[in-house]
């Protein structure tokens, strides 16, 4: 069982925050977060692809829990992490895909928040960040998800209709 104080503290590396992801998720699940948001600019390296990662999403996605993505794009998502759009479909009731497309990538915040626990990426390109629980982080990382939620709109639809 992964409990949020076994994977509090500071991180560096791909490999290193993927883990953090999985392991965010396995106390999600095993906890019954009500809400998760993650926030990415394109999510290239985030561990969507992955079984053990939808295994634990599916664990987590019951009904009253909420789902909230961030992005400036989702083109990366759709091609790449083909599990997690199919995922993306099933529980469409349950996530909000919302979309920064001015946004600059470079500035925007990698993160996944709960009202437990979060992990914040200060630099994307060498995956270094944090992980705790404390609720100054939590809330400062809150206030910073909230105000790019204000001035997003909605993306990556959980499916596409054509005439």
């Amino acid at each position: 069982m992964v409990t949020k104080d076994m994977i509090e503290g500071r991180f560096e590396g791909r490999l290193a925050f993927a883990q953090r992801v999985r392991d965010a998720l396995a106390c999600a699940a095993e906890e019954g977060w009500p809400a998760v948001i993650v926030s990415d600019a394109s999510f290239e390296d985030w561990p969507w692809r992955e079984r053990e990662v939808l295994d634990l999403l599916n664990a987590w996605a019951k009904n009253g829990r909420h789902f909230t993505m961030l992005a400036t794009r989702y083109d990366v998502v759709q091609r790449d992490h083909a599990r997690f759009v199919m995922w993306r479909k099933t529980w469409s009731h349950l996530i909000d895909c919302r979309v920064c497309a001015l946004a600059d990538p470079v500035d925007f915040p990698s993160a996944l928040w709960s009202p437990h626990w979060a992990i914040q990426r200060f630099d994307s390109r060498l995956s270094t960040g944090v992980a705790d629980g404390s609720a100054e982080r939590r809330v400062a990382l809150k206030e910073l998800l909230d105000e790019r939620l204000r001035v997003s709109a909605p993306g990556f639809p959980a499916t596409t209709l054509g005439l």
